[in-house]
């Protein structure tokens, strides 16, 4: 393949790699998943019945519309299908309603937005710097170009969401809508206080709990129903599902919501994917999942413990769920140096801002954990311990490469130990 044109060393190198079969170079991610140590917090291992049915026949199918109602003939199986998903769902999360077809969760609120807002309409979301998600307001994104979002974060000195400061937030800005949920949030989300905040404005609530579906599913973190509105959760993270999304919502809100998913901002459903949605939503009804969502809590706890006896700051002083915010101002290293050690070792984690962080996004200064991919694996507290220590000892190493390979060696023994597959 002629070269002409690609000047840096990086885009030779993926020109390079467009030689290499796609089956190849699936072969090769296999191995490097195996390989390492994830601590993503978004990131999870699906199980082999939900890979198959991902990779079924069902994405021949084209079923534009609902069960009983399509714009396609021959949906008799797709319909049964997602009736399964949709029973599962309201049964898991205590809903009224459920559409188990968006794609994603992005769309997924934005299909929220559109049903229950007018464009222009003041919300109020949790900031992205204080560890909400883009779509809670954000200015690049869709949610804080559509509507008029007004942020509320964490209290400064303890890293905890201040309830009596939104409150007095949603006395003055009176918002129709109040967005929680997080992506870095490490305690427990009083529902039942954000539902009394919205009602006493006359707002509507919306609950993503994107991360800790699993969690609430498995009695490890308290449910949104009845306080919210409408639920939002993509379906793998915690819920160990395929990549998707689900809204569920109280029955007055159905058919808005039916509309706006579709026909509003979506075509057909992906029916492999509400297959593989049914699936891992079946699952956690299972006395199985429900210790696997209280493992993930406890190696949560345990990494955490670890990180704190060492001097490491945790963002809220803990956890109560599957990830923590570790700030790293004090170990003199910033989140992307750590990010760039830890990967060096086969640990694979993320950078992060932490709230009021004087850094920026690219070159922050904490990093994000998480434990829901490590206890799919097998690990238990001793063994996330062992992860963290040598997580510590990569951090201290600065640059000691006899240490650092020997924590690579380390690393590659928990993986052998632990295989994802």
């Amino acid at each position: 393949m002629a070269l002409r044109g690609l000047y840096t060393v990086r885009e030779m190198l993926y020109a390079m790699r467009m030689t290499k079969p796609i089956s190849t170079l699936m072969a090769e991610e296999l191995t490097r998943q195996q390989g390492t140590l994830s601590l993503i917090a978004s990131e999870n291992l699906s199980p082999p019945d939900i890979r198959e049915a991902v990779g079924s026949v069902l994405m021949n199918k084209y079923s534009e519309g609902y069960p009983g109602k399509r714009y396609y003939g021959g949906n008799e199986i797709i319909d049964e299908i997602e009736v399964r998903a949709i029973e599962a769902a309201k049964r898991v999360f205590h809903a009224d309603h459920a559409n188990v077809q968006p794609y994603s969760g992005s769309p997924a609120n934005m299909e929220v937005y559109v049903a229950l807002l007018e464009l222009g309409d003041t919300v109020m979301g949790m900031s992205l710097a204080h560890g909400g998600h883009l779509t809670h307001g954000h200015k690049v994104s869709f949610s804080g170009m559509g509507y008029k979002f007004v942020q509320y974060g964490v209290n400064p000195e303890t890293g905890l969401l201040d309830y009596d400061e939104i409150e007095k937030m949603a006395n003055i800005f009176k918002p129709k809508m109040i967005v929680c949920g997080a992506t870095a949030y490490s305690r427990v989300i009083d529902f039942e206080r954000f539902g009394a905040i919205a009602r006493n404005v006359g707002a509507l609530l919306l609950a993503d709990i994107s991360h800790i579906a699993g969690l609430v599913a498995g009695g490890a973190h308290p449910h949104p129903f009845p306080h919210a509105d409408v639920v939002m959760t993509t379906t793998h993270k915690t819920l160990r599902g395929p990549r998707g999304a689900i809204i569920m919502c109280k029955a007055e809100h159905a058919t808005a919501i039916d509309k706006a998913v579709f026909p509003g901002l979506q075509g057909g459903p992906h029916d492999n994917i509400t297959a593989a949605k049914a699936i891992a939503l079946e699952a956690t009804e299972t006395q199985e999942f429900r210790d696997y969502a209280a493992q993930i809590v406890k190696n949560s706890q345990a990494l955490s413990d670890l990180l704190v006896e060492h001097g490491f700051e945790i963002v809220t002083g803990g956890t109560d769920n599957h990830l923590m915010l570790v700030d790293l101002t004090n170990k003199k290293i910033t989140g992307t140096e750590a990010d760039k050690a830890l990967e060096q070792v086969g640990i694979i984690i993320n950078k992060n801002m932490v709230p009021n962080d004087p850094r920026t996004p690219f070159d922050p200064s904490g990093i994000r954990l998480g434990t829901a991919l490590l206890t799919s694996r097998g690990l238990k507290e001793s063994d996330i311990r062992e992860v963290g220590e040598l997580i510590i000892r990569t951090l201290a190493a600065k640059g000691d490469e006899a240490e650092l390979s020997a924590v690579s060696q380390q690393v590659k023994e928990i993986c052998a130990k632990f295989p994802i597959l």
